[in-house]
């Protein structure tokens, strides 16, 4: 059996371990600076367990020799010395990342590697990127790509109708940091938490604003081909304007660290979720001015008797499929790939992009 080595002992990092461990395919390792952590990470049996420094490219580098491929679960402030301990080790490097400058970095330390950089392989950025990639291939001519995602508590409580359902420090810095999109033709970059809009799916009310980082690629993939190209994150109405009193009016966008102190202190977090995936895209077919849309939930549930958020089965089983399609030789086995290149037919037929399965044929059991 192949081995992976998985970088980060958190919620996603120990869902990834599961899902991986699980499938009898791999020989799994798990590792994380906090030896804590790593001692209280409930996985089964035949997990190695590895502390190492992971800020340390060398010391890290050093523990991964005769890894097939390693997945970075750990916060998106430590993406890029852990793919520098990567490149030096010669394996394939997949990560979750939305943080666009670390992206950057990511895909220049991609060139001359011997192995394959495949970072943002997660819901959105990730999976959102196949999906609309697939939508845009059907058209002789795009106009519009819209993306929406949300990773959504099912009973939310508070003003702010929210509840924590993955990394808070990923939550702050999507609303912070400057948002990629195409506007009439042209590359721009957009303001956080601006764009806002109000719609409807089944009855119930959402909004959706700008985000940082949602697009992985795509700006780059399809500038020049579509007029307008944006992604949007999903909420329930009047978060937004809250979320702007605390980071603007209240500034603390420059002291994130106290920020994510309060929200960890004052919202609940929980595992039941629900994710939502909202992709439009419209254009010419054939003359005609034409329109499809993807829409998908995914819900909370065990995943082989363990239970699962829904944010943690679609980034886990994202970033899963994309190893396992690596590991089939159905992906480029060096350089950089890009999400929107991986075929959504195939990454759906997978053993863990089945996770995906639409709405009406939803899996609920592996």
């Amino acid at each position: 059996m192949r081995q992976i080595a998985v970088v980060g002992a958190g919620k996603i990092g120990s869902a990834i371990v599961d899902m991986l461990r699980t499938s009898g395919a791999y020989q799994v390792a798990v590792i994380d600076q906090d030896a804590a952590r790593l001692a209280a990470l409930k996985v089964g049996e035949g997990v190695e367990r590895i502390c190492v420094d992971v800020r340390d490219p060398a010391a890290l580098a050093a523990r991964l020799e005769g890894v097939f491929a390693v997945i970075s679960a750990a916060p998106y402030q430590l993406t890029v010395p852990i793919a520098q301990a990567v490149k030096a080790a010669g394996a394939h490097y997949l990560d979750l990342t939305e943080d666009v400058a670390a992206t950057r970095q990511v895909r220049a330390l991609a060139q001359g590697a011997r192995g394959a950089f495949i970072p943002q392989c997660g819901l959105a950025p990730g999976f959102i990127s196949i999906v609309a990639m697939d939508l845009a291939r059907r058209f002789d001519e795009v106009h519009e790509a819209r993306l929406r995602v949300g990773a959504l508590p099912r009973y939310p409580t508070g003003g702010l109708n929210y509840n924590l359902t993955w990394s808070t420090d990923g939550v702050i810095n999507e609303y912070c940091e400057p948002c990629e999109a195409i506007v009439l033709g042209e590359r721009r970059e957009v303001a956080p938490l601006e764009g806002l809009e109000a719609f409807a799916l089944d009855g119930v009310a959402y909004e959706a604003f700008n985000t940082s980082g949602g697009l992985g690629s795509l700006c780059d993939t399809l500038v020049g081909q579509v007029r307008n190209l944006n992604y949007r994150t999903i909420r329930y109405p009047g978060h937004a304007a809250i979320m702007r009193t605390l980071l603007h009016d209240l500034a603390l966008r420059d002291r994130r660290d106290l920020l994510k102190d309060i929200l960890e202190h004052a919202v609940p977090a929980t595992l039941q979720d629900v994710v939502i995936v909202f992709v439009t895209v419209s254009g010419l077919k054939a003359g005609a001015l034409m329109q499809e849309t993807y829409v998908n939930r995914i819900y909370a549930q065990p995943v082989d008797g363990l239970p699962m958020s829904a944010i943690q089965i679609t980034t886990a089983a994202s970033i899963c499929a994309v190893a396992d399609m690596l590991a089939q030789g159905d992906l480029p086995q060096s350089g950089f790939v890009r999400q929107e290149d991986i075929p959504l037919d195939r990454f759906l037929a997978n053993r863990f992009g089945r996770w995906y399965a639409s709405d009406d044929q939803a899996l609920r059991s592996a």
